[in-house]
């Protein structure tokens, strides 16, 4: 018997890591593949000292929190290299192609990206050096008139992202000069905003699996998420889920949101490079159980096959399409089939229908089980004031309650 042991990075999350490991103990899946039998255990990682040689027990680590927290970063990098442990997301990747360079790849390989500017920090490094290129080498700019080139209104947000900070609506000039002065040392983008839009797409993928959900960020996050399954037609839900896969598969992510939005008949995507995607049971609700069993099959099948990890990318054939003379459909549908090759996705379906066929059983019934009430009601507790536990242990039982009915056939 061969173990596999997930590692789960974490920092104040309870509710999904616990749903997690509940549903790997309600499972506790024997799988005999190629020869080999395996069973699987979880552990939360601990953060500490560590040297550069040290071996691991991790064969697979979910991580949610290197996207700020620099030391367990280095562990991710330092056990990918040395210890071939497989990664949930990418931190190099990450660190290197943050939002600025994932709005570059896209815009190069033609998919519809808001026209957006850099635009230099209003306060530059306290130091002599910089002051001195500034005063040479800077060019001085006219701030509203890009933004009047661009079109109001627009979005001022750092280059860098990450959970909506710093991002700011900016309706005319007041706003554009308010927004950049309290911006200080960020380096900032300026991109067209899509208002009147028919609809805001957010979608969550897990390797090949992806759910493509209707958003509305203008609720607290709680409401974010409605539940609607027919709020796009087949061709733009296809090309949704195919850009989600075809981003992640690019910049070589295994677990990231893409936000977008349709007008006009045109799909746009404006967010989708994401360490730390939203998989909270107060904001995904009736769709956190498929996110939970989604994130158990993937690490499974990762561990199993023994899935390498894909430190570095392979930009090439995506560029060489992206410069051909294709439509923007057929470029999509080539990009699509270089995504699927990457994250395996045939091979995926074969190994969850052959070895993963009571997965989608274990979580029906597990989401019916006093346990997992127990981490929705904690999870409230811990979000929501007092006076609101009732009401709103009350709301989320009942969206759950809904997946759970929705399931059973």
């Amino acid at each position: 018997m061969i173990n596999k042991k997930i590692g789960l990075l974490i920092g104040d999350e309870e509710d999904w890591p616990s749903a997690f490991e509940g549903l790997l103990r309600w499972y506790s899946p024997t799988i005999n593949y190629q020869g080999n039998s395996y069973e699987f255990d979880v552990e939360r990682v601990r953060i500490h000292p560590f040297k550069l040689g040290d071996p691991t027990s991790y064969d697979l680590v979910i991580d949610r929190l290197a996207y700020w927290h620099y030391q367990p970063r280095e562990w991710l990098k330092k056990v990918a290299m040395f210890n071939k442990v497989y990664l949930l997301n990418n931190p190099f990747t990450f660190q290197s192609m943050e939002k600025h360079t994932a709005y570059c790849a896209m815009q190069k390989l033609g998919l519809n990206i808001p026209e957006t500017w850099l635009i230099p920090p209003k306060v530059g490094p306290d130091s002599q050096k910089y002051e001195t290129t500034a005063t040479r080498y800077h060019d001085l700019f006219d701030l509203a008139d890009i933004a009047n080139q661009i079109g109001y209104p627009l979005f001022m947000k750092p280059f860098d992202g990450g959970g909506w900070r710093g991002v700011s609506h900016i309706g005319d000039e007041q706003d554009l000069w308010q927004s950049y002065n309290e911006s200080g040392q960020t380096l900032m983008h300026l991109q067209a905003g899509l208002e009147n839009y028919d609809v805001f797409v957010r979608s969550l993928a897990i390797g090949p699996q992806v759910i493509s959900l209707k958003y509305d960020p203008s609720q607290p996050m709680h409401g974010r998420y409605v539940i609607d399954h027919n709020f796009l037609d087949a061709d733009k839900g296809e090309e949704a889920q195919i850009i989600t896969k075809v981003i992640n598969a690019f910049f070589r992510w295994d677990f990231n949101s893409c936000e977008a939005i349709l007008k006009d008949g045109i799909l746009w995507p404006i967010d989708f490079a994401n360490a730390c995607p939203d998989i909270a049971i107060t904001s995904l609700h009736y769709y956190f159980p498929w996110a939970i069993k989604s994130l158990l099959a993937w690490s499974i099948f990762c561990m199993v096959t023994e899935r390498p990890m894909h430190v570095t990318m392979d930009i090439k054939p995506y560029f060489d399409i992206a410069d051909s003379d294709r439509s923007y459909h057929e470029k999509l549908k080539a990009y699509g089939e270089l995504a699927d090759s990457h994250l395996q996705t045939d091979q995926f379906n074969e190994f969850v229908a052959e070895h993963l066929t009571h997965l989608d059983e274990t979580m029906w019934e597990f989401a019916r089980s006093a346990e997992f009430d127990q981490i929705l009601t904690e999870t409230v507790r811990g979000m929501f004031p007092e006076h609101e536990h009732e009401k709103y242990i009350a709301h989320f039982r009942g969206l759950v309650g809904h997946w759970i009915e929705s399931e059973n056939k």
